[in-house]
């Protein structure tokens, strides 16, 4: 999956819309997100990692990094 693909499923899980979750990065971080915004970075692949956990937080999700079984 994508970056892409893992925010539009987790919203759809959350029932959120993308232009709500613009809204609630706008009022948690202070930058300008918008719909566009998120949209193109989502398109382009230039989400950044920061912004990625700041959506997850947003969505009530953890990230885990677990190590591989060799």
């Amino acid at each position: 999956m994508s970056v892409k693909e893992d925010v539009k499923y987790l919203l759809a899980k959350e029932a959120m819309t993308m232009k709500k979750l613009a809204e609630m990065m706008r009022e948690k971080s202070g930058y300008p997100y918008n719909l566009k915004v998120i949209s193109d970075k989502l398109a382009r692949k230039t989400l950044k990692y920061e912004e990625f956990k700041l959506i997850l937080e947003i969505l009530g999700y953890d990230m885990e990094l677990v190590k591989r079984k060799r």
